[in-house]
């Protein structure tokens, strides 16, 4: 993952560079590998960067060939080699390997549906310097986190709330609806958060902020078969859809697999991760690192599927164990480290999956990437 976030100024006033470095070094452990600012008159990008393409060339912010279009993204764009071939054929220029550039090169020619030809997760933004016009979007199911709010003399945006609240103008007052969905549902329903003021941009939607005019779009929405539709032709036999579904995923897994850094697994050993990890070997890693953690409380511990999973794939596997001493030990850290308050309040969750990411980090991958 990485961090984005940034603002646009609403009165005319000249942008602080100084308040974006607040923003994104507020976030800096989503991207440990570097943090820049851009800033314009009117507006500022800033970026904390995990390197996983292009790891030489591809910082961010970063422009277009004209100097026009600028973009701060925290994206894995799976299918950004098959679009860049394209976009070259086409008479794009590109300076860098990364897929981010890709997204800009796809927004100069299609603009705000550009979005539909990304096949990945994402959110990112988009400033245009000559109409003076932001462009925010998020992947379709909302893997990646979008935040935003609006002051008096600014509308901010960013991976995390807590880049939001480096702007003092940026009320802090709870929202109790917000509250009561983190209470029932582990999560808010965006567009509301726990704080008053503060939205997220839902899943499948893109932002448009032209002046001080806002509008949200949906630009994809889950599509279910209706009865008239199932009527319209004969079921596919399950053979069929056995063979379907399994080339599908390992299609999928080989997207996944594209980096410049090493590829890893996080194995639970039941059956998604375990599944996941048998691919990335299919897919050709003969080699594959796996990490898992486990419990001392044997009411949680799933250590021997994990270990039936390793002997049978034969990972080189390294265990991280979270007792209560180790959960209490990096409580306050995992808080900090959450996106916002759903997340928080799923301790048990938030905290064992905090405690998985040490498995990578203590061994020096710390450009480590997740395959699935």
């Amino acid at each position: 993952m990485c961090g984005i976030a940034g603002y646009i100024s609403l009165s005319g006033d000249f942008t602080s560079p100084e308040l974006a470095g607040r923003m994104i070094g507020a976030i800096q452990h989503r991207g440990p590998d570097g943090t820049s600012v851009k800033a314009f008159d009117d507006a500022v990008l800033a970026h904390a960067r995990l390197s996983v393409i292009d790891l030489a060339g591809g910082a961010q912010p970063m422009t277009n060939e004209d100097g026009n279009l600028w973009i701060t993204a925290n994206c894995e764009i799976f299918n950004y080699i098959e679009l860049r071939n394209e976009l070259l054929k086409a008479g794009h220029r590109f300076t860098t390997k990364s897929d981010a550039e890709v997204i800009l090169h796809l927004y100069e020619d299609a603009a705000e549906a550009c979005v539909e030809s990304l096949n990945g997760q994402w959110s990112f933004a988009i400033w245009d310097t000559r109409r003076k016009r932001l462009f925010l979007s998020r992947d379709r199911i909302g893997i990646r986190p979008m935040f935003y709010t609006r002051t008096r003399s600014r509308f901010l945006f960013g991976s995390e709330i807590k880049s939001l609240f480096a702007d003092p103008d940026v009320s802090r007052e709870l929202d109790p609806s917000g509250l009561d969905q983190v209470f029932t549902y582990w999560c808010t329903v965006p567009p509301r958060t726990a704080f008053e003021d503060i939205r997220e941009l839902p899943p499948g939607h893109s932002l448009v902020l032209d002046g001080r005019i806002e509008t949200v779009r949906r630009y994809w929405d889950i599509q279910f078969p209706t009865s008239a539709m199932e009527g319209s032709a004969a079921a596919p036999a399950e053979e069929d859809c056995k063979e379907e579904l399994f080339a599908l995923l390992t299609d999928a897994t080989r997207l996944r697999l594209r980096a410049h850094v090493r590829v890893g697994a996080y194995l639970s050993g039941g059956l998604d991760s375990t599944l996941t990890a048998a691919l990335m070997r299919r897919c050709g890693i003969s080699t594959l690192e796996s990490f898992s953690i486990t419990f001392d409380d044997p009411t949680y511990d799933e250590s021997r599927f994990q270990r039936e999973a390793v002997d049978f794939l034969e990972t080189k596997h390294q265990e991280v164990r979270c007792g209560g001493g180790r959960y209490s030990s990096c409580f306050s850290v995992c808080c900090l480290a959450c996106r916002d308050a759903s997340l928080a309040h799923r301790s048990r969750t938030s905290i064992s999956a905090f405690r998985s990411s040490s498995g990578p980090r203590d061994k020096g991958c710390a450009n480590w990437r997740r395959g699935g």
